[in-house]
């Protein structure tokens, strides 16, 4: 090849590989420029709003909205787009609820109340408001501060506050501290205490005794006749002396409503109650069937008469089956009386062998199993997962005693007021209740307890604060 053909070919090979990487150059360009292009799909093809064109070539993050408009009807959307974009504003969204009502996001940030007056002016616009900041009507409760009492004793009571005293579990106790930061109770509402009669003159009790209204006439029974019952009812001897000559219903009646933070002794459940003592058992601790129904027929009356006794608290019982003493009973549950009584302390299985009345299948019955300070079902106590609803502390209860004293007992008889009187704090604060509303609410407030699985309907002790929630 001579010398004029060879560089006629170079210059012909440097003229296509320029051509090339031309070529090449703009293939990339093309491609660029599509990827900055929208190009719609013939089936998206429709009119961007002017708002949407506007944050389409801004690239801007919207705000929410400052102003709902309610555009007048027959405005079309068209119109509404023109508007907002004359404006330099966008629709943030249409209710479709309300046709012509728009929220409608400023592009420029202006004040909210530029911006109403802005659309209030606009002959289309039936009103216009600011977009206003809502908050939450209601504000957290402060939390619950336990409340101890002033009483020289409540170290001891354990079932109250349990703080492992006496080789106790902590916490083993029914939370009174925390119910009483919700209510100490009530003198509007009146327990019935169905025992040996109450020591109404102890000094740690009688602030606390039901003293019948001088508005109420005497109780009267067409066979008894016309009873003072100036503190409650003794049915022994059919009279209105029910003072208590064994101690058993003086310590009951301590545990439901001694007077609490008085600088004096210890706390009942209830700091303010009132108790009705009634008195069908004698000193030596025995009683008849007839006299327990004819003390709460006196309640029966009573309540019906006015009084507000909504609980009767029964620490006893038998093996023996009475109808007559169950009628009653339902008669109370008819009245809106709720029945607390003691499961037993044999022992036993109350499936198997039931023991009254806290075996009757009436709706106001609560029985209740006794617990120790370890939380463990008391060595004496009956048991029974379809007869016995509920556990409540019942060893060692420290409560008040005949002549001014307090003594420690303990059994079913003890565990039955703790939990009549959580019943009276729940009547503090829900008067109206019904009987039916007040077992449920009772039933509900346990602590379950891997002890009484299997062992009793709830499987929990009662805890006075959850029933208070």
């Amino acid at each position: 090849m001579n010398r004029n053909n060879f560089l006629i070919h170079v210059a012909l090979a440097i003229v296509l590989i320029l051509i090339a990487a031309f070529a090449g150059q703009l293939n990339r360009w093309r491609k660029e420029w599509k990827s900055k292009v929208h190009i719609m799909p013939s089936a998206e093809k429709k009119r961007m709003s002017t708002a949407e064109e506007i944050a389409l070539a801004e690239g801007r993050t919207f705000g929410r909205p400052e102003v709902l408009v309610k555009f007048k009807a027959g405005v079309s959307l068209e119109t509404i787009d023109e508007l907002t974009s004359r404006f330099h504003d966008r629709v943030e969204d249409r209710i479709e609820s309300d046709p012509g009502l728009d929220a409608i996001d400023d592009l420029d940030n202006a004040d909210a109340g530029e911006v109403v007056a802005q659309y209030s002016a606009l002959p289309e616009v039936e009103y216009a408001e600011p977009n206003y900041e809502i908050s939450l009507d209601a504000v957290d409760a402060p939390p619950l501060v336990p409340v101890r009492p002033a009483d020289p004793r409540f170290e001891d009571q354990w079932a109250l506050a349990n703080s492992g005293q006496r080789g106790g579990k902590e916490g083993a106790d029914i939370s009174a501290m925390r119910a009483w930061a919700t209510t100490t109770g009530s003198d509007k509402v009146v327990v019935a205490v169905l025992d040996s009669g109450v020591d109404y003159t102890h000094e740690d009790l009688a602030p606390n005794i039901w003293v019948r209204p001088a508005s109420l006439a005497p109780y009267h029974d067409n066979e008894l006749g016309t009873i003072e019952d100036v503190n409650g009812f003794n049915a022994i001897d059919n009279e209105s002396d029910p003072m208590d000559d064994n101690g058993h219903g003086t310590h009951c009646a301590g545990i439901i409503g001694a007077e609490g933070s008085n600088d004096i002794g210890i706390s009942g459940v209830n700091w303010k109650v009132k108790i009705m003592p009634l008195k069908f058992m004698n000193a030596g601790g025995y009683g008849t069937t007839k006299d327990a129904i004819e003390a709460i027929n006196y309640v029966i009356d009573r309540k019906k008469a006015g009084v507000n006794v909504r609980i009767i608290s029964a620490s006893w019982g038998s093996t023996q089956r009475s109808r007559s003493l169950e009628e009653v009973i339902r008669k109370a549950y008819d009245n809106d009386i709720l029945f607390v009584a003691a499961a037993g302390n044999a022992s036993t299985n109350n499936d198997r062998s039931p023991h009254y009345p806290s075996s009757y299948n009436v709706p106001n019955v609560i029985s209740v199993a006794a617990l120790d300070r370890n939380d463990q079902l008391a060595s004496f106590s009956n048991y029974g997962v379809k007869s016995v609803a509920i556990a409540a502390p019942g060893v060692d209860i420290l409560s008040t005693w005949l002549g001014n004293e307090y003594e420690e007992k303990s059994g079913t008889s003890m565990a039955t007021p703790v939990v009549s009187g959580v019943a009276a704090l729940i009547l503090a604060e829900h008067p109206r209740m019904s009987v039916d509303e007040l077992r449920e609410k009772v039933l509900a407030s346990v602590d379950p307890l891997p002890a009484l699985k299997a062992k009793i309907a709830t499987g929990g002790r009662v805890n006075a604060a959850k029933a208070l929630e």
